[in-house]
């Protein structure tokens, strides 16, 4: 299972938000690039890295920081926050990301994912953000009508082959990840999933190992590093996978 360290950015600085509201967020550095190669030092196989500006308005401000980040290490680096249209999905692959995550353009637009994977097909990933079993968009301030379920099947219909699962009840709040929610997600669907939200130490990320699930790639793991809850360098060790 592959470990993926958040590195969240607001106006260029290093935040955590807690369940995503932005009334209510952490500052933790004022040099996202540090904080990638310090997580590349320690072990990670990946950064997931998140334009929250773009997220919350729909234009990605962090864009210059994105690649500066990732012209700093040699380790893949997944990006997402605002990304709705296939010019920004051409211009971060173009600046080297590895992997683009969608949200609400393809919850909003059912056309817009065909266009995706017709032309990046290994490329894209689509975070289903969720809460009360329901999928939220816009900077998860707005409540779509599709369950997770039934999108999460829609999405591999598609030929979708990367999932991000976030229950924001649980984002931020160190109490653990939504694992019913996850283990009724991996056995709706083939696709490969990554976890996201609640992990609050070692213990979590056995426990979903121990699910034994083929299709959970990896999870995500963010305030648990920043506070000190949980030993990166320790836990990528345990988690350890070929990517």
């Amino acid at each position: 299972m592959i470990l993926f360290p958040a590195i969240d950015l607001k106006n260029g600085k290093v935040v955590r938000l807690l369940q995503g509201r932005f009334d209510n967020m952490t500052q933790y550095a004022t040099n996202p690039v540090t904080v990638a190669q310090k997580w590349e030092s320690l072990g990670a196989q990946w950064l997931h890295v998140v334009d929250l500006d773009g997220a919350q308005t729909g234009q990605m401000n962090n864009m210059e920081w994105i690649f500066n980040i990732v012209r700093s290490v040699k380790i893949p680096v997944q990006v997402g926050g605002g990304v709705r249209s296939e010019e920004i999905i051409s211009r971060l692959i173009s600046g080297g990301v590895s992997r683009v995550i969608l949200g609400t353009r393809v919850v909003e637009d059912e056309t817009f994912l065909d266009k995706v994977l017709a032309k990046w097909p290994d490329q894209v990933a689509v975070s289903l953000d969720h809460s009360g079993g329901f999928v939220v968009t816009r900077g998860w301030a707005v409540i779509s009508p599709w369950t997770v379920i039934d999108l999460a099947k829609k999405l591999e219909r598609l030929g979708l082959k990367y999932l991000i699962s976030t229950n924001i009840v649980k984002d931020g709040m160190l109490q653990g990840p939504d694992y019913q929610g996850l283990k009724d997600l991996l056995s709706a669907v083939k696709i490969s999933v990554i976890a996201s939200g609640g992990i609050s130490g070692l213990d979590d990320l056995k426990t979903l190992m121990a699910m034994n699930k083929v299709n959970l790639l990896g999870a995500i793991t963010g305030k648990a590093i920043y506070e000190g809850k949980l030993d990166f360098s320790e836990a990528v060790a345990v988690c350890s996978t070929n990517v």
